[in-house]
């Protein structure tokens, strides 16, 4: 387990095909689902993985439909998930330890909260493209107890466009040959673009409490 771990943070789709075959339809949907549905494991790769899993597709070594169908369930149900467990166990998360050390983070709540001010319900499908603040907003919202209806609207659409754009990008770039052979800065790149707005965020905020 801790080896197929390694590798899923890897982006290592060859050895996860090879020694797994078909069931990879499984792990990836589990992975999804973990990163969308467990506030613990907001660290799990969310869009290189989808993009590379799209790039895969391209050489006919995944199913296209199987991909886009199982993750957009994957998404979606992780986020549902995580809306309860914000809406039932509420803010006590936080007060979960092993060994002394706090399992979840409480200032990442407080980034995600900040970006709900900004950016309202459309939160939960911008909230999508950002790694991190993607499995918060859902727990966020949970805890700030939204209508369910609403919540549920917006996380679909998102889940929706985020697997759809991603999955695709890599499918259709995929075709092109210098991305083909330099798969693994083009999954770099993508890392940073996902990373960007937090550092633009973390910037600002040193910023402000420097002139402050």
């Amino acid at each position: 387990m801790i080896e197929l771990f390694r590798h899923i943070l890897d982006l290592d789709f060859e050895w996860i095909v090879e020694q797994y075959g078909t069931a990879i339809y499984i792990v990836l949907f589990l992975v999804i689902f973990i990163e969308t549905g467990l506030v613990i494991m907001p660290f799990l790769p969310g869009d290189s993985l989808l993009f590379t899993a799209g790039l895969f597709a391209a050489s006919g070594d995944l199913s296209l439909t199987i991909l886009l169908s199982s993750l957009v369930f994957a998404a979606i149900l992780g986020d549902n998930i995580n809306y309860w467990v914000g809406r039932k166990v509420g803010l006590s998360v936080f007060n979960w330890k092993i060994r002394g050390r706090q399992l979840v983070k409480s200032s990442y709540l407080e980034k995600t909260e900040a970006f709900f001010e900004k950016r309202g319900v459309f939160a939960i499908i911008m909230a999508r493209f950002v790694p991190i603040v993607r499995t918060f907003t859902p727990f966020a919202a949970g805890v700030g107890k939204m209508n369910y209806r609403k919540f549920l609207m917006f996380d679909i659409l998102g889940g929706f466009l985020w697997i759809f754009m991603l999955t695709l990008a890599g499918y259709f770039l995929g075709n092109i040959k210098w991305i083909r052979d330099n798969n693994e800065k083009v999954v770099l790149i993508i890392v940073f673009v996902s990373v960007l707005p937090m550092i633009i965020s973390f910037v600002k905020a040193k910023l402000a409490k420097k002139n402050a």
